[in-house]
């Protein structure tokens, strides 16, 4: 038994430790406090806290003195407090046994993903405090997780990204000749195990081989007092086979899976958590040729069916320009009647036409309707909006006044 009289005081939410919140619903939970002998409490208040924290320090050298600079900054998103039991100044007995408080809070409509980094975070927490006279106060915490939904489907994150960079490779103050690359992606929002198809282009005007690669990055900038702080990590990457001198590859949509990684941070004042494809060509002897396109990792996955307009339509001018969906050059001219419809069918038809329509009597299970039914789900002739047999000259009508 611990002194006292408390034998245990414990907070308990109503979803598991794996379950996460978000801005605008109800955090739901209770106290749990058991005693062995009466109790006498002043108050019980639960709080309920979140915010983002940075802080680094930074070293300089003054002389043969070294000074270090603190910077640090912070930003609240969630306050609140509940009395489970009032303090008016008197106290309240407890008798021994189990007792029970449950709480909720409405979390406010807007919150930041809960993150944890080298030089920052953002957490969020609630804390029971049991105040009880003469005694110093007794505290209980625990901790909870919020994710922000970022949906995929917005039309900013569904547009391609594309973009082209060219270097000329050196060496010891001579030229090796022009390296290019060019990339393409079908759109900038993706969701953790999802694969992102690359499209690339090098071509190798040097003298010596080179090997593209591609990585997808992620970003942390911590903010405070004016300054910044980063810290990049890879968390995917792919290397292609080497291009030799002269020649050009292409890259026709090589899969690169995103693992499970923390969705985009970008609307945080002290923090932020960007994602980025680079892609790269390492040159012997020079410096890489280096392509960043931007990412957004959402929570929310592309829907097969949701802004099929929109994705279709950027879908189909990105393949387009990649050369990877050719229109012909001239339209198909639509096919003769002959044949759709055999000349056997077409006889068959004309013999029982006549009888048919003499019967008064006849029902929609007939041959003829049968017919109709069949040819009525037949595909249609393609379309053409040029006539691949144009009326000849001699043919072609005359006005009343030529």
């Amino acid at each position: 038994m611990r002194p006292g009289g408390v034998r245990s005081f414990a907070l308990e939410l109503a979803r598991g430790p794996g379950d996460a919140y978000r801005g605008g619903e109800r955090l739901c939970g209770r106290v749990l406090l058991e005693v062995a002998a009466p109790l006498r409490v002043l108050a019980l208040e639960v709080a309920a806290r979140g915010g983002a924290v940075t802080h680094w320090l930074e070293g300089r050298s003054v002389g043969v003195n070294a000074v270090s600079s603190d910077y640090a900054a912070a930003e609240t998103y969630l306050r609140r407090r509940q009395l489970l039991l009032r303090g008016t100044g008197e106290t309240t007995t407890l008798p021994p046994g189990r007792h029970e408080f449950p709480f909720s809070f409405q979390l406010p409509p807007t919150l930041v993903t809960s993150f944890e980094g080298k030089h920052g975070s953002v957490r969020y927490c609630i804390k029971a405090t049991l105040h009880r006279p003469w005694v110093p106060a007794r505290r209980t915490r625990k901790v909870f997780t919020v994710i922000e939904p970022v949906d995929s489907n917005t039309p900013a994150l569904l547009a391609p990204q594309a973009g082209a960079r060219e270097k000329i490779a050196r060496s010891w103050y001579s030229n090796r000749g022009l390296v290019s690359l060019s990339a393409k992606i079908d759109r900038k929002g993706y969701t953790p195990g999802e694969v992102i198809p690359v499209f690339a282009e090098i071509d190798n005007g040097s003298t010596r081989p080179v090997l593209p690669r591609a990585a997808v990055v992620q970003t942390q900038t911590f903010m405070a007092r004016g300054a910044r702080k980063q810290k990049r990590a890879v968390v995917a990457s792919l290397s292609g086979e080497p291009v030799g001198p002269g020649r050009r590859a292409l890259w026709q949509g090589r899969a690169l899976r995103i693992p499970p990684v923390g969705p985009s941070i970008l609307h945080c004042r002290v923090l932020h958590v960007d994602y980025a494809l680079k892609v790269c060509v390492d040159i012997p002897g020079s410096s890489k040729l280096l392509l960043e396109l931007p990412l957004v990792i959402g929570t929310i996955p592309l829907h097969p069916f949701g802004s099929r307009s929109s994705s279709v339509g950027s879908h189909a001018s990105f393949l387009m320009d990649w050369g990877l969906g050719i229109l012909p050059e001239r339209p198909e001219a639509p096919p003769e009647y002959s044949e759709v419809v055999p000349d056997e069918e077409v006889a068959a038809m004309e013999q029982s036409l006549l009888p048919l329509l003499q019967d008064s009597d006849m029902s929609m299970e007939g041959p003829f309707f049968a017919y109709i039914q069949e040819f009525r789900y037949r595909p249609p002739p393609l379309y053409s909006e040029e006539d691949p047999n144009p009326p000849s000259e001699a043919r072609r009508p005359r006005c009343m006044t030529c």
